[in-house]
């Protein structure tokens, strides 16, 4: 599916070098823009490139809107988490559509955001508003609270309002805490980042296992097992990648994308993850992926009849990059079924 750049007939030894060029030049060039001024928006939140699907993001980026307490980047977390932006879902709880809105709560608080004369559920225009008016009410029960207004709201979502103001804050429930924490995490994935992206502590770890895989035959869903013979797709062998370093990626290359912020193409360092898709504007229809080791080139594991190489990343169907984090990993939602 991807045309190959360079052909890996190299020892071993010639590729370690080439990357450690690679890697060197790269950190040289980022040294010099992680110097450089923020990108102030005065306090607006921005969603990242293609982190919402094109259909929804002036939805999200409206209602996103709507109070202090949320923000667009805020408010796509947490459509991500329930639904994974799946406007049929519907899980074992019968919370239904993008929002999964329970039938007693959308009763109360659902409302009609296109003004088309219904309030439904399974629509997207009228769930996403629903979902932000919801928080913002919520909001508004908890304000006396001590605290993160946005963190007490969520909370409030999650235990209830009463819980908050009981506990003056965020309660003191694992399940409340956890939540909280998840959507805070993904909130930054969603965000277009602002000023510096934090350079990945495991990235290098993450390199040194992808290396050791050139030349390895690909596999359409190989995650590198022994019955394998330790081969590997794209996102398999990014998985594995940073599974070495401790950091459990899901194995879809769509829901990689949401492991941590994006730098822009000029911030690239080692260890990013890039990605590819035909659709530039929806991070769902992302298709493949690759790791980065710096000069433009990345270590792809690319398509059956081809082994594990260095390509460009510079092609048209290139997306967007993602900087690891073991927080953003772990925030990663996992469905159950039926969502």
């Amino acid at each position: 599916m991807r045309r190959a750049w360079l052909v890996v007939g190299v020892s071993m030894g010639a590729a370690l070098t080439f990357v450690a060029l690679l890697v060197v030049g790269t950190f040289s060039a980022a040294a010099g823009i992680f110097g450089g001024a923020a990108d102030g928006r005065n306090g607006a939140v921005a969603l990242a490139k293609g982190a919402v699907p094109a259909r929804y993001q002036s939805l999200v980026q409206k209602w996103g809107n709507l109070c202090p307490a949320i923000n667009p980047a805020l408010l796509a977390a947490q459509l991500y988490q329930e639904s994974g932006w799946n406007a049929r879902a519907q899980s074992h709880a019968a919370a239904q559509g993008i929002a999964q809105f329970i039938p007693g709560t959308w009763a109360v608080h659902g409302i009609d955001g296109d003004k088309d004369g219904d309030r439904d559920v399974w629509d997207p225009a009228d769930a996403i508003p629903s979902a932000a008016s919801y928080d913002c009410a919520l909001a508004g029960y908890v304000k006396k609270a001590p605290g993160d207004p946005t963190s007490n709201m969520l909370a409030a979502y999650n235990a209830g309002p009463y819980a908050v103001i009981r506990y003056g804050g965020v309660p003191p429930y694992r399940e409340t805490q956890n939540y909280v924490r998840i959507i805070r995490t993904l909130e930054k994935s969603f965000a277009r980042p602002v000023g510096r992206v934090e350079p990945s502590r495991q990235a290098a770890g993450a390199i040194n296992f992808a290396q050791q895989q050139l030349g390895t035959e690909y596999l359409w869903g190989g995650t590198g097992t022994a019955e394998q013979d330790g081969r590997f797709d794209c996102s398999g062998l990014s998985q594995a990648a940073y599974r070495t370093v401790d950091i459990e990626l899901p194995r879809v290359a769509n829901d990689q994308y949401n492991a941590g912020p994006h730098p822009s193409r000029e911030e690239l360092l080692p260890g990013d993850l890039v990605f590819f898709s035909d659709d530039l504007t929806n991070s769902r229809a992302i298709r493949h992926v690759g790791i980065y080791v710096g000069g433009g080139y990345m270590i792809n594991a690319p398509r059956t009849g081809a082994v594990i190489r260095f390509d460009k990343i510079d092609t048209p169907d290139y997306f967007g990059a993602t900087r690891v984090t073991e927080e953003g990993a772990k925030a990663l939602p996992k469905w159950p079924a039926g969502v």
